[in-house]
């Protein structure tokens, strides 16, 4: 598009050419923008929360545009689910259409030549669409080739409570974020809605402007000081949003904390069979049950047995072991049928392999695993691949909070993540303090 404006090949007959080529430039952006919210990880969640609050706040437009995308309330589901629509349904049909459009026009009013060019003008087939199917095939290798071996990771899963993650967009949008910052509060829409629109008139706009005669490319003054100016406000602030671009929570979390000691059990085990090895510890089974090899006791070794019964086996014979197991010298747990169920799923757990992991968990990690299946937790929050998907997973919590926003959190989400729909937890302080050892001891995902 810079060279054609250049040489002013939009110019009559090739006005319609220019302005499909202005659209095509409209829909590869719109590809871009609907495309970052699909790896759903937290940069694509809180760029996608701007993105769509800027179209929010367009006049008239601004609250229906939000309710197509299903962002109204928030980001969400829905949300997801509509930009992946237009991503891979409705954006690459109306590319294809206005690419099949563009070419037409080409054909019928011919390749604009050089304005330094004299004689007739040039044919589509065959050099153009020569030149046209060297260059596609140049730019399916470049992308093939990237897809195979440069490394894109996702960051952390899309966390709505994050709020001090700092949304950052892909560079080529990193003009217009800078541009922001250039209009403060009721000033935001001339940067956001107001400027990016006028640039995009004026691209429409540009074969009506422009009437004179065609001319040699050193002669289009204006055009040359347009394309320059452009450029260099264009790098100018993408390299001052490069500058300064804050650290990540990540990196913030590097150089203010240490890193809290991460057991290998925690990782080994979910909540529910670690809240188990604690009902293990609390009734003292290693007393006559090893786990990890040494000297044998009087019962079994729990984690090398040949045999392992059910869940419901065990729980039957935690309560009775006597009846369950005619002369069994084993005393009844006097548990709840929840606790023994967890207590049954931490044996059942148990592997050689693992078994030497138990000995390194903390007990105020294993009671912090206990308040965690006393308190529900699971119904909303993953840890270990195991719970709900309600609310953000836990693992690598450490890496993005402290232990204080934690615990505030847990006191009064609402007021810790506006909208937050988690009910208030009161524990004692050292219980606590106990939950929330345990959730910084779970390793990232």
């Amino acid at each position: 598009m810079t060279q054609v404006f250049l040489y002013g090949g939009y110019k009559k007959p090739r006005e319609a050419t220019w302005m499909v080529g202005v659209v095509l430039l409209l829909v590869v952006l719109a590809f871009g923008l609907t495309g970052y919210l699909l790896p759903w990880d937290n940069r694509a969640y809180w760029g996608t929360v701007v993105s769509t609050q800027i179209m929010g706040s367009a006049p008239l437009l601004g609250s229906y545009l939000k309710r197509l995308l299903g962002s109204d309330g928030s980001v969400g589901v829905v949300t997801f689910a509509r930009f992946y629509a237009l991503h891979v349904l409705i954006l690459p049909q109306a590319i294809i259409s206005l690419i099949v459009f563009h070419i037409f026009l080409v054909r019928k009013h011919g390749v604009a030549p050089a304005p330094n060019e004299s004689g007739p003008t040039k044919k589509f087939f065959p050099e153009q669409v020569m030149k046209d199917t060297i260059a596609v095939f140049t730019g399916f290798v470049i992308l093939y080739t990237m897809a195979m071996f440069v490394e894109v990771p996702l960051g952390r899963l899309a966390d709505p409570t994050d709020l001090t993650y700092v949304p950052r967009p892909d560079w080529y949008f990193l003009f217009l974020f800078q541009t922001l910052k250039f209009f403060k509060g009721s000033l935001e829409p001339v940067g956001s809605i107001l400027l990016p629109n006028l640039a995009v008139l004026a691209l429409f706009l540009a074969p009506f402007l422009d009437r004179g005669k065609l001319k040699k490319v050193t002669q289009r003054t204006t055009a040359i000081g347009v394309v320059t100016l452009a450029a260099i406000s264009w790098g100018a602030l993408t390299l001052a949003a490069i500058k300064t671009t804050p650290p990540s929570a990540e990196e913030q979390a590097s150089t203010q904390q240490p890193a809290l000691p991460q057991p290998s059990g925690v990782k080994q085990f979910s909540p529910q069979e670690l809240a188990g090895l604690g009902y293990f510890r609390q009734e003292k089974c290693q007393a006559c049950h090893n786990l990890d090899g040494g000297a044998p006791n009087t019962g079994p070794n729990l984690a090398t047995a040949s045999v392992h019964k059910n869940a419901a086996w065990m729980i039957k014979y935690f309560k009775n072991p006597n009846q369950v197991v005619p002369g069994s010298n084993m005393s009844p747990i006097q548990l709840s049928d929840a606790n023994l169920n967890a207590l049954a799923a931490f044996l059942l757990k148990l592997t050689p392999d693992n078994a030497s992991d138990v000995a390194s968990v903390p007990d105020n990690v294993v009671r912090g695993a206990q308040i965690y299946e006393a308190q529900g937790c699971g119904n909303c929050h993953m840890v270990n691949g195991v719970g709900a998907k309600l609310g953000p997973p836990l693992n690598g919590l450490s890496l993005r909070r402290d232990q204080q926003w934690v615990t505030k959190h847990f006191a009064n989400p609402s007021a810790m993540s506006p909208g937050s729909i988690m009910p208030p937890t009161e524990l004692p302080p050292v219980q606590m303090r106990e939950l929330v050892d345990y959730l910084f001891s779970l390793p990232g995902s």
